[in-house]
C-alpha cells in the first residue's frame, strides 16, 4: 500500500513495486528483502521509528492487547471506558478502525500491516486523540507488523491453543506471545495464568483467583456481571451488562488498563465500565424467548468458557471449524462442546477450500457420545433444526462466526449472518 501523509513527509509505501522518486519505502521485517529494489527505483528507505518521530506520534499513547481469547472485548472495553472518561481515543482491531465512536474503516485483519497501523495512528493524532488502542495478533508479532511501535501499555488476556497450523506447536505459539512482553515498558498480565514468560520490570497484574495488583474480591454472574475490585487499599464495586465468567477477566483487565493509563479515580473508571455493553457477536443475545446467543468462540477454551457461562441451563450448540486452519484443534472443540451441551449440531463455518464434510468428521472424532451429534453441512439448515428442537427451558448457542456477515466457500464470500438467520427463522425482523 502507499499512503500520502501530506506536507513535509509525502508518500510512503511498503510495496517496492510502488516505490519511486519522492516516495519513501517503509522497511519492515516483512519487506526487507525488497529494500534494494525500492532503492533502485529511487525511494529513500525509512524505518518505522523514523516515520513515527517525523509524524509526531511519540506522544500518542498506544495500548496493545494480545491473547488467544478476549482481545476484541478487552480492547473495545478499554476504548469505551476512555471515551466515557472524556479522552479522545482511537481503536484498531478485528471490528475495524474507530475514532471517538465513529467507524473510519470496516473490518480487516486483527492487526493490519505496519504502514496501515501508522497511517491509522497519524489520523488519530490529526483528530486530537490521546490514546490509540489496538489488538495485537500472534501473526503480527511473528511477522514484525508491530516492529518500531512504542507501547504505553501492553495487556495480556490469556494463552490457550490456537493457530498451531501457523506456529507449529503450542510451545512456539506461547513463545511468540511471550516475546511481546520482554521489554521494560508497562505491562498488565493475567495473574491467573502461568504460561506467559515476561519481563517483571514495570509489570502489573489482574486476577480473580491469585493475588494481583487489581484483584477481584467478590463477584456475581447472574443477569450481567457485578463485582468488587481491590487495588491496594482501594476497594470499589462495579456492574456491567456482560455475561460469562470469562468476561469478568476482560472487564477487569479493561478497568485496570484505564486506571494505569489515566490515573483517574478507580470509582469513576468502574462507573464508566458500566456503560460498556459488549461487542457485537460476542455473547450477543439475538433472542430472549427462546434464548439464543451468538458468539465468536472458535477454540477449545473459547467454547468451554462460553458454555460454562450458561451451564445452569440445558444447552444446544451449533458450530463448525474454519477450513485451511489449524486442524489439530477440531476434535478438542468437539470434546469441549460435548462436555456440557445436551445436543451438538456440527455444521460448516468458513470451509474455504476444504470439504466441509471432512471438517465435520474431524470435529466429531472428539465426541464419544455420538447420540448427541447431528451433522448438517448447510449452516442455515443446522440453525433451523436446532431452533425447531429447542425446548422452553433450554438455550441455543451458535458459535464460531460471531458478527461475521458472510461464509467463505471455495474462495467466494457468500452473505451469511447467524444473527439475521435466527431473526428470519423466528420472525423477529
Amino acid at each position: 500500500m502507499t499512503v500520502d501523509f501530506g506536507d513535509g513527509i509525502g508518500q510512503v509505501t511498503d510495496n517496492s513495486k510502488e516505490a519511486g522518486e519522492g516516495i519513501r519505502f517503509l522497511a519492515s521485517a516483512q519487506n526487507r528483502i525488497y529494500e534494494e529494489e525500492a532503492r533502485k527505483r529511487g525511494s529513500r528507505i525509512v524505518s518505522a521509528s523514523e516515520l513515527l518521530d517525523e509524524l509526531g506520534l511519540v506522544d500518542l499513547d498506544t495500548i496493545g492487547v494480545t491473547g488467544t481469547n478476549g482481545k476484541t472485548t478487552t480492547s473495545a472495553a478499554i476504548y469505551s471506558i476512555l471515551l466515557d472518561l472524556g479522552y479522545k481515543t482511537a481503536f484498531q482491531g478485528t471490528r475495524g478502525f474507530f475514532i471517538d465512536d465513529e467507524r473510519i474503516e470496516d473490518k480487516s485483519l486483527t492487526t493490519p500491516s505496519l504502514l496501515a497501523t501508522i497511517s491509522h495512528m497519524a489520523e488519530a493524532k490529526r483528530r486530537g486523540c490521546e490514546f490509540f488502542v489496538m489488538e495485537v495478533s500472534s501473526h503480527a508479532i511473528e511477522q514484525g507488523r508491530i516492529d518500531g511501535l512504542e507501547f504505553a501499555l501492553k495487556v495480556h488476556t490469556n494463552i490457550t491453543s490456537d493457530h498451531l497450523d501457523y506456529h507449529g506447536s503450542l510451545e512456539s505459539y506461547r513463545a511468540v506471545k511471550s516475546s511481546f512482553f520482554q521489554d521494560d515498558g508497562k505491562k498488565l498480565i493475567n495473574r491467573d495464568e502461568d504460561v506467559l514468560k515476561f519481563n517483571p520490570k514495570n509489570t502489573l497484574s489482574y486476577g480473580i483467583e491469585n493475588p494481583a495488583t487489581y484483584k477481584i474480591m467478590a463477584y456475581t454472574l447472574g443477569g450481567g456481571l457485578s463485582g468488587v475490585i481491590k487495588h491496594f487499599e482501594n476497594i470499589v464495586p462495579f456492574e456491567t451488562s456482560l455475561h460469562g465468567f470469562f468476561n469478568l477477566y476482560n472487564i477487569t483487565a479493561a478497568i485496570a488498563a484505564a486506571h494505569i493509563l489515566t490515573e483517574e479515580d478507580l470509582g469513576d473508571i468502574c462507573e464508566a465500565a458500566e456503560n460498556f455493553g459488549g461487542v457485537a457477536g460476542r455473547m450477543e443475545r439475538v433472542s430472549e424467548d427462546p434464548l439464543v446467543i451468538v458468539d465468536f468462540a472458535h477454540t477449545e477454551d473459547g467454547i468451554k468458557q462460553v458454555l460454562d457461562s450458561l451451564k445452569e441451563k440445558e444447552l444446544r450448540v451449533v458450530f463448525g471449524a474454519g477450513g485451511d486452519r489449524d486442524r489439530s484443534k477440531r476434535p478438542a472443540m468437539g470434546r469441549a462442546a460435548a462436555s456440557i451441551a445436551k445436543k451438538i449440531y456440527i455444521t460448516s463455518d468458513n470451509p474455504r477450500s476444504e470439504d466441509p464434510k471432512k471438517i465435520i468428521e474431524e470435529i466429531a472424532e472428539g465426541i464419544e457420545e455420538k447420540e448427541k451429534i447431528e451433522k448438517i453441512v448447510d449452516r442455515r439448515a443446522a440453525i433451523e433444526l436446532a431452533l425447531k428442537e429447542l425446548q422452553p427451558h433450554e438455550a441455543l448457542l451458535i458459535l464460531g462466526k460471531g458478527d461475521e456477515t458472510w461464509q467463505e466457500i471455495d474462495g467466494t464470500k457468500i452473505p451469511f449472518d447467524d444473527r439475521e438467520v435466527v431473526r428470519e427463522i423466528l420472525g423477529l425482523r
